[in-house]
């Protein structure tokens, strides 16, 4: 059974810097994409960004490019995401997921595994 456990959310200012890890068990964790959502009160689940299966290709939603980074360290089986510059509309529960594919997807219908959350906040 695959399961993804997020960690490293938190409160920060604006401006400030997080880093997110999805640390991710049950299969083989190289032959898939991994990908993080994210979705504040009220509002339906977004897209923040992806990441192939080998790590060379990413891509990102329109509000977070040139802001976050995503990347994976197969060897440790954890997928990461860099949040640099934030801003109080970044605020919400970021979610980890993963599916059958090994390139990923903007929707989040296409993806099958999902981890429980980490809260992030970003005070003004």
């Amino acid at each position: 059974q695959v399961q993804l456990v997020e960690s490293g959310g938190g409160l920060v200012q604006a401006g400030g810097s997080l880093r997110l890890s999805c640390a991710a068990s049950g299969r083989t964790f190289s032959r898939y994409a991994m990908g993080w959502f994210r979705q504040a009160p009220g509002k339906e689940r977004e897209f923040v960004a992806r990441i192939d299966w080998s790590g060379d290709s990413t891509y990102y939603g329109d509000a977070v490019k040139g802001r976050f980074a995503i990347s994976r360290d197969n060897a440790k089986s954890t997928a990461y995401l860099q949040m640099n510059s934030l801003k109080p509309e970044d605020t919400a529960i970021y979610y980890c997921t993963t599916g059958a594919s090994k390139y990923g997807s903007p929707w989040a219908p296409d993806w099958d595994y999902w981890g429980q959350g980490t809260q992030v906040t970003v005070s003004s």
